[in-house]
């Protein structure tokens, strides 16, 4: 049995062990050939991912059983499209795939369905009376990006001027969201949705890089700060989403803030989490969501046993100044001393750091774990203190100030 995996990102790795596990060829596809994961992989190519094209080639000529991917919109749709053109399995149609990446669908069907979010338009040309009934602050943002690409936060005219034209160059149809700025507790809650039921996996609070007028997150907390009441409205406005858009079997993030205990949805996906929740799930929940997204894709739907673990975590992302990457120090150490349970370092030596602008501008990540919140601001001061990523002068250019807890 083969695979086609898309996208050779950390996440596909993971994917990738489990394919092994079970006698099943892990072919890759991805335009870097320096991509973490393709030292897993049985076969590898260097075509990129968006190349529906050369991804069907591929698939035709090693006459792949199934083609997937994990913690990417754009992957899932590639995959969604090919399975059902070449008659392979894929736990969601490509219909579907289309409608949950695309976030003016995505706005319109939450306005049908009174779903709450943000007062919006959406098109590829700006101007005054466009934005009518909008009030400043706004949130610009392209329709079809990831990782933060082309977010930004403007309080003027002149401002959404720019961010929208940079927002429609970012986009593959030339087109951006603007909605108002909403106030408030930013969550990422992690769903795994089983015969339309939802199951909440995992509510996270997220940190964004403070003074900044893009929307970048440097830290995941684990358990959410939230009351009982709101983790209810939680639930019934996550079902509510599954319902509109005719969700059954599948993995979801659902992105919202909390404001006076009301709930506005930012956006959502029917997938796993991107960054490192297919390790962050198993510590909190012991539900593996790249197996089940395997076991979905082969025919097997999981049952879902949330076994909630009491634990606190902190998932800690790094960013730099600008400056030319020589080295990285202290991950391994605060390893073995147990201070951190986890790292990865996303760039190697000679990385050129320029202004942060998206979520792709990490150096690295650390994770602490511990049993009680005492114990995990302990544990993370001295983590906090103790990474570097130092240039050829040795200099740190880690944003230190960005790391506050």
């Amino acid at each position: 049995m083969k695979a086609l995996v898309l996208c050779g990102g950390k996440p596909q790795i993971a994917l990738i062990h489990e394919l092994k596990r079970r006698n099943i060829t892990a072919i890759l596809a991805d335009a870097n050939d320096k991509a973490a994961a393709v030292q897993y992989a049985d076969v590898f190519y260097n075509v990129s991912t968006l190349d529906v094209v050369g991804i069907e080639k591929i698939a035709l000529a090693e006459k792949v059983d199934c083609i997937l991917s994990v913690c990417a919109d754009q992957m899932l749709l590639v995959a969604a499209q090919l399975s059902e053109k070449l008659n392979l399995p894929c736990y969601i149609d490509y219909e579907t795939a289309k409608n949950v990446s695309s976030k003016e669908y995505m706005k319109r069907i939450f306005v049908e369905n009174n779903i709450p979010t943000a007062k919006y338009i959406v098109g590829s040309s700006i101007s005054f009376s466009a934005i009518e009934g909008l009030n400043f602050p706004l949130i610009v943002k392209p329709v079809d990006c990831y990782s933060s690409r082309g977010v930004k936060k403007v309080l003027n005219y002149d401002e959404l001027l720019s961010a929208f034209e940079n927002a429609k160059n970012l986009s593959r149809t030339g087109t951006a969201i603007v909605e108002e700025f909403v106030e408030g507790l930013e969550l990422s809650v992690d769903i795994y949705v089983e015969n339309g039921k939802v199951n909440i996996l995992c509510i996270r609070s997220l940190d964004k890089i403070p003074n900044s007028e893009k929307f970048i997150i440097c830290r995941g907390n684990y358990p959410a700060k939230i009351s009982l009441a709101t983790k209810g409205r939680v639930q019934d406005v996550a079902q509510k989403i599954v319902d509109a858009f005719g969700l059954v079997d599948t993995p979801m993030l659902i992105q919202m803030k909390i404001n006076d205990e009301q709930i506005h949805i930012l956006e959502f996906c029917a997938r796993t989490g991107g960054g490192i929740k297919y390790r962050l799930l198993p510590k909190v929940c012991g539900f593996d969501v790249v197996k089940a997204v395997l076991d979905l894709t082969l025919g097997e739907k999981p049952h879902v046993d949330i076994k909630p673990l009491n634990t606190f975590i902190v998932d800690e992302f790094l960013y730099c100044n600008p400056g030319i990457l020589d080295h990285t120090e202290g991950f391994e150490e605060l390893l073995k001393d147990g201070i951190i349970d986890h790292y990865e370092i996303y760039k190697s030596t000679g990385y050129q750091f320029d202004e942060i602008s998206s979520s792709g501008d990490r150096v690295a990540y650390f994770s602490v774990v511990a049993d009680t919140e005492a114990e995990l601001r302990r544990k993370h001061q001295i983590a906090a203190s103790g990474v570097k990523a130092v240039d050829n002068k040795g200099n740190d250019l880690i944003r230190h100030d960005i790391i506050n807890f």
